[in-house]
């Protein structure tokens, strides 16, 4: 019976991919696309390189396949004899690919999953083993032959996942049968590379399940709509707050429900929230630029909210590449010589210096820039579906694999989270910008040397900001690496404060107080390196929203003042927040209806 339905499971299988293998076989320009073209050279170069350095080192070599196949012959004399339950080689602890108790009773697949993690570590050792190699390069290797090793897992095929083998057997295969469903309706919505869905995307209604804190859009233009957030408490801190979110996902990070929602605490405290909510590109939008992001989106919306408030200054905060935008803001109003508008900066694991990157510099070098580069001319924009995959796999067992296992190969339905729903909600990033982030920041580097990028006719000096600024970065940050925002924080002036938190990109940011979760790091000097800066720290419990709240406090030493009204004569409530762009999905196909601009 179970041979008749895997019969019947491959019909379908074939019948299903046939239309995409068909259009695969029509795109072989897409398939040997410059992209793709640049990646296979870089690969050859880099193995090339990596084989004549090992040559030159027989020894090295030597010593590590010996130990490979030493450790080989103690797992099948392990498993085999049965000598004893201790494994030669165990997972990581985080790794939960082999938690089901098969993997270690049963001889067959401990053998095979020792095997495997062996293999893994003793490959990824020879690469680093490999001395005179570029650094960079290695890096690459390093970083694709994980993603190789982790994509060849036992786990991710039914036949030696034991778990997977007894649970199509009990279900008599409708668990790959669901799977299959899933896995079309996934490859329909999905770019260039397959889109596993992380949680049920009919779950959570954008202004009603999340991002429904209350308030009104009170600013509109090509870029971004302003959203001012209603009051909370009978008196409010004078001096207002901007926050800036990163224009490469959706604000609402920072405003999910009511339970981990940043804008409602803050708010609480007495802050008069504004949020920046980026709109959703497609190609009518190709050539905006970063700059345009500076003089048609920071600066707009620091124009209304003094206008609005009657306050001369504001406190601002700036999240990811957000952070990136605020500061090049700051410079550029430093460098116009303006008044200060700008009381305070806050940066959340936002890089300045991009030397220091993290994985994701793997996929920067010169070829790949200019490949991505000719692929974003021709489209327009780069696709946020790709651009999430690229971030997943980043962390690709916890944030692809795995999910890849339970939806197509379990047949599970995704459970639902609202983290996991912004993170699938995804948005494009224009031709220009994604070029200009790519070429002049991630590979030159220009943001932190002299005359390296000019914005609105002016060069950009970071040294010129003075305004006292606040960076919260991540321990686990896999996308930007806490001693690379360290770094970028030194080349401000002014007084800085450096604090570091537990956890990663997301979880350490959005890390309500009320949870009690994840401390943080604190050191009031700035060493001049950060390790140095870390053996220095002390761990404090509890959010670092407190902490960050009560440095605010310094930069609102008025008396409270009775809530600001919600717009002005010159800026017009225009709707209710959450507004429209947050509300545009991939792929963008409708035309947001235009309201005229307000004054600024």
């Amino acid at each position: 019976m179970l041979q008749n339905f895997f019969s019947d499971y491959l019909v379908k299988l074939q019948e299903s991919n046939q239309q995409w293998w068909q259009d695969l076989e029509q795109g072989k320009a897409a398939v040997n696309s410059p992209l793709n073209k640049a990646m296979q050279e870089i690969s050859i170069d880099d193995t090339a390189q990596l084989l004549e350095n090992a040559a030159k080192q027989p020894a090295a070599m030597l010593e590590v396949q010996m130990q490979w196949w030493q450790k080989q012959l103690e797992i099948w004399q392990n498993v085999a004899l049965q000598a004893n339950q201790q494994s030669v080689v165990t997972p990581e602890r985080d790794d939960k690919r082999f938690q089901d108790k098969s993997w270690q009773d049963d001889a067959f697949y401990n053998f095979i999953k020792q095997s495997y993690l062996l293999f893994g570590r003793s490959l990824l050792d020879t690469i680093n083993s490999v001395e005179g190699m570029d650094d960079k390069a290695k890096e690459r290797l390093v970083f694709f032959s994980r993603q190789a090793i982790n994509a060849m897992s036992p786990s991710n095929f039914i036949a030696t996942n034991p778990e997977l083998l007894k649970l199509t057997l009990e279900k008599n295969g409708e668990n790959l049968l669901t799977g299959l469903e899933q896995l079309q309706e996934d490859l329909e919505s999905s770019a260039d590379i397959l889109k596993v869905r992380m949680t049920n995307n009919n779950a959570f209604r954008v202004g009603e399940d999340v991002a429904n804190s209350a308030g009104d859009v009170v600013y509109k233009n090509e870029l971004f709509e302003l959203i001012q957030y209603r009051p909370l408490t009978k008196k409010v801190n004078a001096t207002p707050l901007l926050i800036v979110p990163p224009f490469i996902n959706k604000y609402y990070i920072l405003d999910l429900r009511e339970k981990n929602s940043m804008v409602r605490w803050l708010v609480e405290q007495g802050h008069t929230v504004f949020m920046m909510s980026w709109r959703n590109p497609s190609v009518e939008q190709r050539h905006v630029d970063f700059e345009n992001y500076v003089t048609e989106g920071v600066v707009k919306a620091v124009n209304a909210i003094e206008d609005i408030t009657g306050q001369q200054q504001i406190n601002a905060a700036g999240y990811c590449i957000g952070g990136t935008l605020l500061a090049t803001t700051i410079a550029y109003y430093a460098a116009k010589r303006m008044k200060a508008r700008i009381k305070s900066a806050s940066f959340f694991t936002t890089l300045l210096d991009f030397s220091q990157p993290g994985e994701v510099g793997a996929y920067i070098n010169e070829s790949v820039v200019d490949a991505m580069t000719l692929q974003n001319e021709a489209r327009g924009y780069m696709d946020g579906r790709s651009l999430s995959v690229t971030f997943s796999l980043l962390r690709e067992n916890s944030l692809y694999w795995n999910y890849y296992i339970d939806n197509y190969l379990k047949g599970n339905s995704p459970v639902d989270f609202d983290l996991l729903y912004w993170n699938s909600d995804s948005t494009n990033v224009t031709a220009s910008c994604h070029n200009f982030l790519l070429r002049e920041l991630y590979l030159q580097n220009k943001l932190v040397q002299d005359k390296g990028v000019k914005v609105g006719g002016v060069w950009i000096d970071l040294n010129k900001i003075k305004v006292p600024s606040y960076f919260i970065s991540t321990k686990e940050d896999h996308i930007a690496l806490w001693q690379g925002t360290y770094r970028g924080a030194q080349n401000l002036g002014g007084n800085k404060t450096f604090v570091l938190g537990e956890s990663g990109h997301i979880a350490g940011i959005v890390n309500h107080p009320a949870k009690n979760k994840y401390g943080f790091w604190v050191n009031d000097a700035l060493a001049e390196t950060a390790e140095e800066w870390f053996e220095g720290a002390s761990h404090n419990l509890g959010s670092w929203w407190t902490h960050w709240n009560t440095w605010l406090s310094t930069f609102n030493t008025e008396e409270k003042v009775a809530p600001y009204q919600q717009g002005s004569a010159n800026f017009p409530v225009l709707g209710v927040a959450p507004g429209d762009y947050v509300k545009q999905v991939l792929p963008v196909t409708q035309k947001v209806e235009e309201k005229t601009e307000s004054a600024a």
